[in-house]
């Protein structure tokens, strides 16, 4: 895909960067640059705050058809506004699941009624959500999944655990993969329910981090009720759904991704002028090799963006984060040794007693896991793209 911005996408970009710098003062004047992965706990009730002023704002669901809710914009003005939005330093999102992942579901999978009930309270800003897919027993191999759903009464119960469950504690709704078949295997009997996270047979326990917070979270069902019409797709075709789900994850918030670690390393930068680290061959070396793998990711993600909607889908997904979770460990290391001997000394772990730097370093440490490991990215790739036959069980 050749990305390219006319002027009236330029203007656009102009409007985006007027809005953002008018309402991030005042009372989010403290949001600015915080949150996202390894910071979910920075400033939560601001930034769940803040994604209701988005709302309020018309910036959810931009791509989503008018008919929707969406504003219906082109790839190029989206692609726009996840740069502006990093550019700004706007506050990681709480409201991303919803939006990019549940949202586009339902708008490729789900029945009117579920549109009507789900996507307004996504759009405003005021319905959170949760991914409910990994399982102790089954972390990057979701056809394993061993919770089970019980169609009973006219509701689903629900048994079984998930983990590494983001923003559980603050989610009002969980979409969860569940055996609903008894007796079926692998890809076959799942189904994908809606199920809210406010009853009885919910438990969130948050998981201490490296870092010594907690954004991950088990989530334990315990015959938990979701409505019978709350399925999204047929019983039983729950895999398709969900590869659904997967699918999207390759779109235009990729950009803002960039943007994101491209401030990351502007900053990595800075500190090793500051500390004149820069002028160490070897750090300068690791600089320079740091920003060309930079402009790697930005061409990979354009060359994601242009895939056709029919390809594989998630093949390119998986080369991205093939490619970007060990850069990130890089820079993570990278952000330390600019330091020095300063920059393995922590006051402690947890809520505030951790540099950039040393959060970078730390929770970087689980992005070569988390989304699908490594060698689950390589496995996909291998049979998925190259058609290379299955290895050994």
């Amino acid at each position: 895909m050749d990305l390219r911005f006319d002027e009236a996408d330029e203007e656009f970009r102009r409007e985006v960067a007027a809005w953002l710098a008018a309402n991030l003062t005042g009372e989010f004047a403290d949001v600015v640059g915080t949150g996202g992965p390894g910071r979910e706990h920075e400033h939560l009730a601001e930034r769940k705050a803040w994604e209701r002023r988005l709302g309020e704002g018309g910036w959810i669901g931009l791509g989503w058809p008018e008919a929707d809710g969406g504003r219906g914009l082109s790839w190029e003005r989206q692609v726009i506004f996840h740069e502006e939005y990093a550019r700004a330093g706007a506050p990681g999102r709480v409201g991303h699941i919803g939006e990019q992942l549940l949202g586009p579901t339902l708008l490729m999978f789900g029945t009117d009624e579920q549109k009507r009930r789900f996507l307004p309270g996504i759009l405003a800003g005021t319905q959170l959500w949760c991914q409910g897919y990994s399982e102790p027993g089954a972390g990057s191999d979701l056809a394993a999944v061993a919770t089970r759903a019980v169609l009973r009464g006219g509701e689903w119960h629900i048994d079984g655990q998930k983990v590494w469950t983001s923003l559980a504690t603050e989610a009002d709704w969980c979409f969860v993969i569940a055996r609903t078949e008894p007796g079926s295997q692998r890809h076959r009997g799942l189904s994908y329910l809606l199920v809210p996270m406010d009853q009885p047979g919910v438990d969130v326990r948050p998981i201490v981090q490296l870092t010594g917070t907690s954004e991950f979270n088990e989530v334990f069902f315990d015959d938990a009720r979701a409505a019978e019409a709350d399925v999204v797709g047929a019983p039983g075709e729950g895999w398709k759904v969900a590869m659904g789900t997967l699918a999207v994850e390759r779109g235009v918030s990729t950009f803002g991704q960039q943007m994101g670690f491209a401030r990351e390393y502007e900053q990595v930068l800075a500190t090793a002028r500051a500390t004149g680290a820069a002028s160490d061959g070897a750090i300068a070396e690791r600089l320079l090799d740091s920003w060309m793998e930079l402009q790697v990711l930005r061409h990979t993600a354009v060359m994601t963006l242009g895939a056709p909607a029919g390809s594989t889908p998630g093949s390119e997904a998986n080369i991205a984060k093939l490619l970007w979770a060990p850069w990130h460990q890089r820079l993570g290391e990278l952000a330390v040794d600019v330091l020095g001997v300063s920059g393995t000394v922590a006051a402690g772990f947890g809520e505030g007693e951790l540099t950039p730097a040393q959060q970078l370093y730390l929770f970087t440490r689980s992005d070569t896991i988390y989304g699908g490991s490594n060698e689950v990215q390589r496995t996909v790739i291998a049979q998925r793209m190259l058609g290379l036959p299955r290895g050994p069980a």
